[in-house]
């Protein structure tokens, strides 16, 4: 049985003039790095993308996604393995508190990354592994705000309560007082898995926790597109002015995902290059 007394966090409406996203260095690290094999065991749920809707491949995860994978597996144990740059601030707390109230024991499992949105979701396990050099990376809510200076205004309270709520979370599951974790939170920080067990947002360092790597799961278009988007996002180019000026380069007409084309492996290669002028 569960052995959580966790509190369910309600993060209120999600207000219609903010724009979340995962932290720009950790999407581009995370968006480089080979992504995890799929698990054959069906209590196995495996969030290896973005927290939220991946508007590049169609995927992600999403609070949708892991109640359906919960009541498929019903009343059973459940492992969560996590490789994520966070994402949704939303969609991870709705996710935490799907894992909170599932009636039987929480396994998360750190395969990579579990930063932003990603790291609170891992706080509803029963327990917290994490294998050798991975991270957790804890910061407070960020996203952007478009308006005037009363939106400003109004958002600086918003993201504020979003703050407190994320930290209620951190403080119930790891026990470290109040101020630990505003401050952990103000310095955003990155952990290593001795790091975070000391800190208590992880119950023990597993040396023999691996991911099979896949290389990387998606087509190399994705892959591209991904790396081109995490890139921009370091030059703080906002996610929606991103989205527009990558389907400016692609030459696509409308918002949806576009089917794989004859070009597709062209558009790849120039994705790359691209990506290479930017590094320089």
């Amino acid at each position: 049985m569960t052995i959580r007394s966790l509190p369910k966090i309600d993060a209120g409406p999600r207000p219609q003039n903010f724009r979340w996203d995962a932290p720009s260095d950790v999407l581009a690290k995370w968006a480089e790095s080979p992504q995890a094999a799929a698990t054959d065991d069906d209590a196995t749920i495996t969030m290896y993308e973005q927290i939220g809707e991946d508007y590049w491949s169609g995927g992600g995860v999403t609070a949708k996604r892991i109640s359906a994978a919960l009541r498929s597996i019903g009343d059973r144990d459940v492992t969560v393995r996590i490789n994520s740059p966070g994402g949704d601030m939303f969609e991870g707390i709705a996710i935490y508190n799907l894992l909170r109230s599932h009636p039987r024991r929480v396994t998360v499992e750190v395969m990579g990354w579990a930063a932003s949105a990603a790291s609170i979701i891992a706080m509803a396990g029963d327990e917290i592994r994490m294998g050798t050099g991975t991270f957790m990376m804890v910061h407070n809510a960020w996203g952007m705000v478009i308006g005037n200076r009363n939106d400003f205004s109004e958002a600086a309270e918003t993201f504020a309560r979003f703050d407190g709520a994320i930290a209620d979370i951190y403080e119930a599951r790891t026990g470290a007082k109040r101020d630990e974790i505003v401050r952990l939170m103000d310095a955003e920080t990155f952990m290593t898995p001795a790091e975070a067990v000391e800190q208590g947002f992880a119950d023990s360092v597993d040396s023999g926790l691996s991911q099979e790597t896949v290389g990387n799961s998606a087509p190399d278009r994705i892959n591209a597109v991904r790396r081109v988007d995490a890139l921009l996002a370091q030059q703080n180019i906002p996610r929606s002015e991103r989205r527009s000026l990558i389907r400016g380069i692609k030459g696509d007409t409308q918002d949806a995902v576009p089917a794989v084309t004859q070009d597709a492996d062209a558009w790849a290669a120039a994705a790359m290059q691209l990506i290479e002028t930017i590094k320089a």
